[in-house]
């Protein structure tokens, strides 16, 4: 056996145990993990993956979750989707549980605790009284996160996203560190959970208001992947909102829940009624829609203090939904636009903005980001792909603008942007192109390859436009070679 066969078995192990999938391309992480994990029970490597393979050692398998966890992560990281829960989800969620006055969020994956405590800082902020209940629930598989997650002590460095009247608000100073405020951490309690195994009593029907899963689901397998994504809709309220990392997708039309956009922020909501589709049946070992026992110390969600139960209350304008797949808006042609075209061919980006001059439609505004965000005039290009949204509602290239802008600051949210670029529009090459070359760059030739093939075949078609707009400089024939070259570093031959 050799040991690139060990590997592939310690893979399909961990595949069954936690669900999850591997990242790391190479195999570096997790080489190492096997030899530690191996060493530390003075076991070969075989004799190990052996034991492992029986049934049982599950403290092994919190060893392993301890060992393989990403553990980047801050307080109020992508300031965005916060703002989101702040202006819309809670004020929202506040009026639907005013008879109730308990609110419930979960951070699902909440490694060492700084989101699942961010959620509650923002809950507690927006209560209207001291007489509500705000109870936040953080789970992870890693036990050893999980520890520093309830010691709520953390380096200034956790709180670089934290505005100052937060701060200084809602943590203490501790030597060096800071502690999450007392009154905040009472509000928070932390689970072990495998992500990979049923829990009827944490994903209970309609339990949750606001659920953060992010950045989890790039790591689970998809068979597991799907079926959490079940549990969580299952799990969330009526109404409720489900933020996910910007590199996850639910698809054109996830069962149960819509699809929301904001800006350049997508986001879901469970559906209010579906008068129109038969219930579920609940799955094995989740429990039915009625009685549901109550948490203890905590009132039921049923009867005279449930949502139908609650006086009419203000509340935000709902989100835009995204009915369908945009397409992009069809040029009509102006002799400025098409010189200020002429001139970005030429890489005269500022004799092209001035050629364009203030931008008055869709078109010109789309055209005026790119040259902006060839100027090296990053905010300002953002600001004209939210304006272009605005004015248009969902649109691919502007979101593509968005990814463009971001890969020089946060490849994740760079992305999330590639993603619903194609996503609005199927046909939209550069995307494609963009997210393959990204995968490439962390090491993922497997990722790459997903989206390379298809701008492969893609690019053929591409409007000459976007080519022109999006190709940084490279024409089709330029771009196909790109992409037809990356395939082959990653072992596809074309």
């Amino acid at each position: 056996m050799t040991r690139a066969t060990d590997l592939s078995r310690f893979w399909e192990i961990l595949e069954r145990r936690l669900g999850w999938t591997h990242t790391d391309q190479d195999g570096t992480q997790t080489t190492t993990v096997l030899a530690e994990r191996a060493a530390a029970h003075g076991l070969s490597e075989r004799a190990y993956l052996a034991r492992l393979t029986r049934a049982g050692w599950e403290s092994e398998t919190t060893a392993l979750a301890d060992a393989l966890s990403i553990t980047e992560t801050y307080f109020f990281r992508h300031s965005d989707q916060f703002r989101i829960l702040r202006e819309q989800a809670l004020p929202q969620r506040l009026a639907a549980r005013a008879g109730q006055r308990v609110l419930r969020l979960i951070s699902v994956g909440c490694s060492s605790g700084e989101e699942a405590y961010s959620l509650a800082i923002e809950a507690y902020r927006a209560r209207p009284g001291s007489d509500w209940i705000v109870a936040v629930t953080g789970v992870d598989a890693s036990r050893r996160m999980l520890a520093k997650a309830r010691d709520a002590t953390y380096p200034e460095w956790s709180l670089r996203e934290t505005p100052d009247d937060v701060r200084q608000r809602w943590f203490r100073r501790s030597g060096d560190d800071f502690r999450v405020a007392p009154e905040v951490v009472s509000t928070v309690r932390f689970a072990e959970q495998n992500l990979a195994e049923e829990a009827p009593d944490l994903w209970q029907t309609g339990r949750y208001d606001v659920i953060f899963c992010r950045n989890v689901l790039m790591y689970l397998t998809p068979a597991i992947a799907g079926r959490l994504i079940r549990w969580l809709t299952d799990a969330l309220a009526p109404g409720g909102y489900l933020f996910l990392g910007h590199t996850d997708s639910l698809g054109s039309d996830p069962d149960g829940l819509r699809l929301c956009h904001d800006g350049g922020t997508v986001f879901y909501r469970r559906e209010e009624a579906e008068p129109d589709r038969p219930a579920r049946p609940p799955e094995s070992g989740r429990p039915a829609e009625s009685g549901r026992p109550a948490e203890s110390g905590r009132p039921a969600e049923s009867g005279p203090g449930s949502d139908a139960a609650s006086p009419p209350q203000r509340t935000p304008p709902a989100p835009r939904r995204m009915e369908t797949p945009v397409r992009r808006v069809e040029p009509t042609g102006t002799p400025a636009y098409d010189r200020a075209l002429g001139l970005l061919r030429d890489d005269l980006f500022s004799d092209a903005l001035d050629a364009l001059g203030d931008p008055a439609g869709i078109r010109e505004l789309l055209l005026s980001g790119v040259l902006l965000a060839q100027s090296g005039r990053i905010d300002e290009a953002r600001d004209a792909a939210h304006r272009l949204m605005e004015i248009g509602g969902p649109h691919p290239d502007a979101h593509h603008l968005l990814g463009v802008c971001h890969e020089l600051d946060c490849a994740d949210q760079a992305v999330g942007q590639y993603r619903l670029a194609a996503y609005l529009d199927p046909g939209f090459a550069m995307p494609r192109l963009r997210l393959g070359l990204l995968a490439r760059r962390r090491g993922d030739g497997r990722g790459a390859v997903a989206h390379l093939e298809p701008a492969l075949g893609l690019l053929a078609a591409e409007d000459e436009e976007r080519i022109v707009l999006f190709g940084g400089g490279f024409g089709r024939l330029a771009l196909t070679t790109l992409c037809r070259t990356e395939l082959e570093a990653c072992g596809v031959r074309r």
